[in-house]
């Protein structure tokens, strides 16, 4: 990896290798003349009480997000390289070329580095694009440097440890607005998983004969179309990953033990190849272990990599720290599947912009990023003029694949699936609707006779889910116990993405680029290779104009499951075409 500075001679900036690379994440940017008064303080979310102000000496690390440059022509090279009727399809950027084409401008840089150096902070790392430093400075370097910020430590009741935030927003000066998207580090606080183990339906005895008792790497084979033959060659060329947040872990032991009682029949590796990051040695997580074992279950055989962000330092957000590891490593799994999300509402504009970019950056190089669409339906938040659907970010993201979550019509047989009623879906209110998806959203718009009021929803945003997979009823090993019942899009994104890593490997195998972006080929496909989920609808406000009910499903590509669960010998013939 090749060092990059903002400036060579100076040691106020320095590179890092990507695996040390820490890195944080806020919730609002508040430069002179945008966003919030500084008389309208932030509330944290319910849970976090806090304790106190910090003292000015204790130490801080924050996190300048730097403008970035070539933005249009960088979604330009996304829509080439990712168009499969394009002559530059599948010629995917390095990173380094990534970083010549984003890089800030040499004014930004001078700029940011003048203003830190003033304040007298000097210890600043940077990355390979130079448009993210990670800072260290005391309480009152940070308060000097963004008026208006006023640190204190939090904890959670609930068990979420203690973190340094602002309840007051900041401000910049206005020489260095045009430079700085936003500073990391001061509003945000973690969010628990909302993965959650539901009581098992009751059997009939009756009925009892050749059922399963819950989802298992043989029944998503079964219902998926997979045969034993349908794992990795253990190429070296084809890899892919999950990530895990807030010290949630996974342990060898529990992987081992999970493909012992679950992975008999298909040939499947017993431990992850690289764990990038700090793992911790503490009780595993049950979200970590479900990632793990069904990413490496799915996409059997195939060299996974674990990236582990506990976010254990109190100014901390491990999401971006995640994002950014991506951006500071030149060679890197092909197919990335994570379980993560934020209300959209809850994030400011420069926030979701500037992640956004990040996220077009990883498809620019080829990467296929899959996130969970989450487990709250259409959403819901009280606004001044009423109820509105939440949408969920990164989900809502056009540069992403969402996957949605289904369950079996009889949850003890592999029939065919319907809605998963907590599957996450619904309308960005922040990123329109991209031309990749217009003719399929529009064909819903136009063909639904029971749509919720257009009030609730903003039909002109970017609409997700892409796909969906099973997310009812499964079996994990977590610190030694085999749990049944697990549910979540947390367990159908690893799965959906394991089998993308199983076409990767074919299509190396053939000589292809991997798939890179799927997006813009998965909507030209108009639902080949995947079976349409026509039954159900998805949660959403319980008030009496939708009565709980959010989107339903219908024959093509939904707000609810996208355009359906893999089949996977026709989604491989679909996808393995040039």
């Amino acid at each position: 990896m090749s060092p990059a500075s903002l400036t060579p001679s100076s040691p106020l900036f320095r590179s890092v290798p990507g695996p040390l690379l820490l890195l944080l994440v806020a919730l609002c940017v508040c430069a002179r003349g945008l966003g919030p008064e500084p008389d309208q303080p932030f509330l944290p979310p319910p849970g976090w009480v806090s304790i106190g102000r910090v003292g000015p000496t204790e130490s801080l690390s924050l996190t300048f997000a730097l403008r970035q440059q070539n933005l249009q022509q960088l979604q330009k090279l996304v829509q080439d390289v990712s168009d499969p009727g394009s002559p530059r399809y599948g010629k995917y950027l390095s990173l380094e070329d990534v970083a010549a084409l984003v890089r800030p401008s040499t004014l930004t840089l001078s700029t940011v580095q003048k203003w830190l150096l003033a304040a007298g902070v000097q210890d600043c790392q940077t990355v390979i694009t130079e448009d993210f430093l990670t800072c260290q400075m005391t309480v009152q370097q940070a308060e000097q440097l963004l008026p208006g910020a006023e640190f204190h430590r939090y904890v959670g009741r609930l068990g979420g440890g203690r973190v340094v935030r602002s309840p007051r927003p900041y401000s910049l000066p206005g020489a260095l607005a045009a430079h700085v998207d936003f500073v990391g580090g001061l509003h945000r606080f973690p969010r628990a998983s909302s993965l959650q183990q539901r009581p098992g339906p009751k059997l009939d005895l009756e009925e009892s004969l050749s059922l399963h008792m819950g989802v298992t790497p043989a029944v998503i084979r079964e219902r998926y179309n997979l045969t034993a033959q349908d794992v990795g060659s253990g190429s070296p060329n084809n890899s892919q990953a999950c990530a895990q947040f807030l010290e949630q872990y996974f342990h060898d032991a529990d992987l081992e033990e999970f493909m012992k009682l679950f992975g008999k029949s298909f040939p499947h590796k017993n431990s992850v190849s690289r764990v990038v990051g700090q793992q911790g040695h503490g009780r595993a997580g049950l979200e970590a272990s479900l990632d793990v074992q069904y990413l490496m279950s799915a996409g059997a055989n195939i060299s996974t990599w674990v990236y582990s962000s506990p976010g254990r330092h109190e100014s901390q957000e491990p999401f971006l720290q995640w994002l950014l590891l991506l951006s500071n490593e030149s060679s890197l799994p092909l197919v990335h599947t994570v379980s993560y999300g934020d209300d959209e509402d809850s994030l400011s504009t420069a926030y979701l912009h500037r992640v956004n970019s990040e996220l077009m950056k990883a498809a620019a190089r080829g990467l296929t990023l899959l996130f969970a669409s989450g487990d709250s339906g259409a959403g819901c938040f009280s606004g001044p003029k009423g109820h509105l659907f939440r949408p969920s970010f990164p989900a809502s993201s056009p540069y992403v694949t969402t996957v949605g979550g289904t369950s079996f019509r009889n949850p003890f047989m592999v029939t065919e699936e319907i809605v998963d009623y907590i599957s996450g879906g619904g309308f960005s209110n922040i990123f329109p609707r991209p031309q990749y998806q217009d003719e399929a959203v529009s064909h819903f718009l136009g063909s639904s006779t029971h749509l919720p009021p257009s009030s609730y929803y903003n039909a002109s945003g970017r609409a997700y889910p892409d796909v969906a997979a099973l997310s009812d009823g499964y079996w994990v090993v977590s610190n030694h116990v085999p749990i049944p019942w697990v549910s979540g899009t947390s367990a159908s994104t690893p799965v959906f993405g394991g089998l993308l890593s199983l076409v990767n490997e074919q299509r190396l195998l053939n000589g292809r680029p991997p798939l890179g972006f799927l997006n813009p080929r998965l909507y030209s496909m108009q639902g080949r290779g995947l079976f349409d989920v026509t039954q159900g609808c998805h949660e959403a406000c319980l008030d009496e104009e939708v009565q709980g009910q959010g989107f339903c499903s219908k024959p093509g590509w939904d707000p609810v499951t996208g355009w359906g669960t893999p089949n996977y010998p026709a989604l491989l013939k679909a996808l393995l075409d040039p």
